[in-house]
C-alpha cells in the first residue's frame, strides 16, 4: 500500500494572503485519491532551532519569556528563527543560546526535527542539546528578549513542572524529555 502522501497531489498556490517579517499565509491548491480538489491556508514558516542547555550540575537553564500570541510569559528553553540565510542551523542554535542565556556550548547535538503544527504550518524546528557549557556574552534583541529571566531547572524535576503546568510550551516540553533521555545513555 502507497504512503498516505503519494495519493495526494500538491497543485499549486495562487494566492499570497499575507506576507510579513517572519511568515506568509498562503493558499494552497490539492487533489485528493479520489480526485476531489481542495484548497487549503498554509502558513510559510522559514524554521527555528531550540536549544536545551545543560549545566554540569545537571539543570537545564530555561527563559521566562512574555509572548504576545498568549498574552502571558511562559517558561521556555532558548529558541530562535532561522531567519539568517545560508546559516547552518547549529551555528543558528549556538547564536541563539548566547543571545538569550549569555553562554556558549561546546558540544551542540541535534536530538530531533520537530514540526510544531502541521495542520497549518510548515515549521520545522530542530532541537538540540548544549552540554560543556562556558560563559558568554547575552546580545538580548527586542523588548520580549530584554525582558528575559533565565531560570534552572532540575531535570529531575521536569515531570513535576509538567504536571502543574509551569512549562506548556510543547518544543521545551520534549527538547526536556529527550535532553534528560539522551544524557542518562
Amino acid at each position: 500500500m502507497p504512503p498516505p502522501e503519494a495519493a495526494f497531489r500538491h497543485l499549486g498556490e495562487d494566492e499570497v494572503c499575507f506576507e510579513g517579517w517572519r511568515i506568509s499565509v498562503v493558499r494552497a491548491a490539492f487533489e485528493s485519491p479520489d480526485g476531489e480538489r481542495f484548497t487549503r491556508d498554509v502558513v510559510r514558516h522559514p524554521g527555528a532551532v531550540c536549544v536545551v542547555p545543560v549545566t554540569d550540575a545537571g539543570t537545564a537553564l530555561l527563559v521566562r519569556q512574555f509572548r504576545g500570541p498568549l498574552d502571558r510569559a511562559l517558561l521556555e528553553i532558548p529558541a530562535g528563527t532561522r531567519d539568517v540565510d545560508g546559516e547552518p542551523p547549529e551555528t543558528t542554535a549556538g547564536r541563539e543560546l548566547e543571545e538569550e542565556v549569555g553562554v556558549r556550548a561546546g558540544r551542540l547535538e541535534l536530538l530531533a526535527r520537530l514540526h510544531n503544527s502541521p495542520g497549518f504550518c510548515d515549521e520545522e524546528t530542530l532541537v538540540y542539546l548544549a552540554t560543556a557549557l562556558a560563559p558568554g556574552t547575552p546580545r538580548r534583541q527586542g523588548p520580549e528578549e530584554r525582558a528575559i529571566e533565565v531560570v534552572e531547572l532540575a531535570l529531575e524535576d521536569l515531570d513535576a513542572a509538567v504536571a502543574a503546568g509551569e512549562l506548556t510550551d510543547a518544543q521545551t516540553v520534549a527538547g526536556l524529555l529527550l535532553a534528560r533521555r539522551a544524557l542518562d545513555r
